[in-house]
C-alpha cells in the first residue's frame, strides 16, 4: 500500500467512526502543485487516545504533541508512514522549538494558523478532492510566495529552523519570500544558533540536494543566514581566483555555479564536498608577488581538508559522511594531473570509493571555470574501458609466500608486498609465479 492510500485509509476509518479527518501539510501543497509528496500527513479532530483506539498498530511518537504514527505494512511497502495529529494550538516555546502546552482543538481553522507558511497550511479531503484554506495558501502559491502564518517573527520565535525551511522551500519551488517573512528572517538570524546542530545540518543538505542549491545558498547570502551557519562560505564573496583559469569570478561565484549543477538527488556527500572544495582558498589567498606572477592558492587543498573537516564536526556529521566529504575536498585537484600518472597511480586514484562522486565534482569544477573536459573525459573513459579486475586486481602473494621463499618476517614485507601490487597494476607481473620471480630479483633471495 502506498503512503498516499495508507493516509486515505486513514481518513476513512476515523470518517467512519465520526471524526473530522483531512489531508495536511506539505502533501496537499505538492498534489496542488502535481508533484509527487514526499510524505503524507492527516489531520484530525480526534484525540490521539482515540486514534490509537482505531488504528491499534500506530505507535505514540509525539502523543504528547497530539502526534501518532501509523506505520504501512512492512512487507509490502517497508518505510512508509503516516503522521496523524490532533487539531490544536500551542501555547508557548520556552526551548524554540516544542509546545510548552498543547490545547487541542475540533477547529482544523484554529489548527493550520500554528503551522508555519501559508503554502504549508492547506487541508484536504480526500473524498471529495475540497481544498480547505483558512490562510491564503492557495493565493500565494499562484503569486509564488512564501509567507509566514501570522507574525512571521512569532512564527520563527517558536521554532528557529523555519527561517532555514523558509530558503529552501523558495529556492526549491522558484518562490519570492513576502517582505516581512524576509524581514523577519533577517533580524532573527543570528538566533539560528539556538537550532541544533542535527536539525542545521539536514535542512541544509535537503537545500543542496533539492535541485535548487544555488538559488537556496544565494537567499541564506540575502537573509543573513549563511554568515550564521556557515561563514566559512560566507568568506568567499570578493576572494578573487585567476582569470586564466577562472574566468567566472570569484570563489563565492564559482561555488555558486558548481552549485547550479547540481542534480536533484545528488548524493549528500557529494554535495557537501561540492560546497566545500574549495573552503580553503580565502585563507591561503595570495596576490600576485609582482609583474608575470599570478594569484595563488598554495596549499589550499590540504587547509581545505582541515576545515571541511571542522565544519562535519560542527555540525555533527557521522564518521563515514565526515570522511568522505573531505576525500572529496582531498582529492578534487588531483584530476589535473591525470595524463602524466603512471599506470599504477590511476588505477589507485579510479578505485577510490564512491569514485563516481570524484568524477563529478571535478567534471562541475571544470564546466563552472576554464570548461575543459581533458581531464575528465580522459579518466572517464579509462574507467569504462579498463576491466575492473585491472583496476583492483587479486592478491598475487601474500607473507607466507614470502616466508616459503625465505624472507624474515618484518616491516619489509609491506615493503615487498607493495612493491608486487606496483608491478602488477603497471602490467609488469601477472601471475604467481612472475610475482614470486620479481621478489626474488628485486629484493634477492634470502
Amino acid at each position: 500500500m502506498s503512503a498516499r492510500a495508507l493516509a486515505q485509509q486513514i481518513c476513512r476509518t476515523l470518517r467512519e467512526a465520526g471524526h473530522k479527518a483531512y489531508l495536511v501539510g506539505g502533501c496537499v501543497r505538492d498534489i496542488l502543485l502535481n508533484r509527487e509528496p514526499v510524505d503524507y500527513d492527516v489531520a484530525t479532530e480526534a484525540t490521539p487516545e482515540q486514534v490509537q483506539k482505531l488504528l491499534p498498530h500506530s505507535l505514540a511518537v509525539g502523543a504528547r504533541f497530539g502526534v501518532i504514527i501509523v506505520p504501512g505494512d512492512p512487507e509490502a511497502q517497508p518505510g512508509t508512514q503516516v503522521e496523524v495529529a490532533t487539531f490544536r494550538s500551542d501555547v508557548g516555546y520556552s526551548d524554540g522549538r516544542h509546545p510548552d502546552q498543547v490545547v487541542y482543538s475540533k477547529s482544523p481553522e484554529e489548527d493550520v494558523r500554528r503551522r508555519d507558511f501559508t503554502i504549508n497550511a492547506l487541508l484536504l479531503d480526500p473524498d471529495t478532492g475540497d481544498v480547505l484554506d483558512f490562510v491564503g495558501g492557495r493565493d500565494d502559491m499562484k503569486a509564488g510566495i512564501i509567507r509566514a502564518i501570522g507574525r512571521p517573527e512569532e512564527r520563527f520565535q517558536e521554532d528557529k529552523l523555519r527561517m532555514l525551511r523558509a530558503v529552501r522551500f523558495a529556492a526549491r519551488f522558484g518562490y519570492a519570500i513576502e517582505d516581512a517573512t524576509f524581514a523577519a528572517i533577517a533580524k532573527l538570524a543570528p538566533e539560528i544558533h539556538q537550532v541544533s546542530a542535527e536539525r542545521i545540518r539536514d535542512e541544509l543538505t535537503k537545500l543542496l540536494t533539492s535541485g535548487a542549491a544555488r538559488r537556496g545558498f544565494e537567499l541564506l547570502d540575502e537573509t543573513r543566514l549563511l554568515h550564521e551557519v556557515l561563514p566559512e562560505i560566507a568568506r568567499m564573496k570578493g576572494v578573487e581566483q585567476p582569470p586564466q583559469f577562472h574566468p567566472e569570478g570569484d570563489v563565492w561565484q564559482h561555488t555558486l555555479m558548481m552549485l547550479d549543477g547540481l542534480k536533484a538527488g545528488s548524493s549528500p556527500t557529494l554535495a557537501w564536498g561540492v560546497l566545500l572544495h574549495d573552503v580553503g582558498k580565502p585563507p591561503t589567498f595570495k596576490p600576485p608577488a609582482g609583474a608575470g606572477d599570478r594569484i595563488r592558492f598554495d596549499e589550499h587543498v590540504e587547509v581545505g581538508v582541515r576545515m571541511a573537516e571542522a565544519i562535519c564536526r560542527r555540525l555533527h556529521f557521522s564518521n563515514e559522511d565526515a570522511w568522505q566529504i573531505a576525500v572529496l575536498v582531498a582529492n578534487h585537484m588531483r584530476f589535473k594531473d591525470v595524463h602524466r600518472m603512471k599506470a599504477s597511480t590511476l588505477k589507485r586514484f579510479a578505485r577510490i570509493e564512491r569514485f563516481q562522486d570524484h568524477l563529478e565534482l571535478h567534471r562541475l569544477d571544470c564546466v563552472s571555470s576554464h570548461g575543459s573536459l581533458d581531464g575528465y573525459n580522459f579518466v572517464e573513459r579509462f574507467v569504462a574501458e579498463t576491466p575492473p579486475e585491472e583496476v583492483s586486481p587479486p592478491r598475487l602473494l601474500t607473507g607466507e609466500d614470502l616466508k616459503a621463499l625465505g624472507f624474515q618476517p618484518g616491516p619489509s614485507f609491506k615493503k615487498m608486498l607493495e612493491a608486487v601490487e606496483e608491478a602488477q597494476l603497471n602490467g609488469l607481473v601477472g601471475t604467481r609465479e612472475e610475482a614470486l620471480k620479481f621478489v626474488q630479483s628485486s629484493f634477492g633471495a634470502s
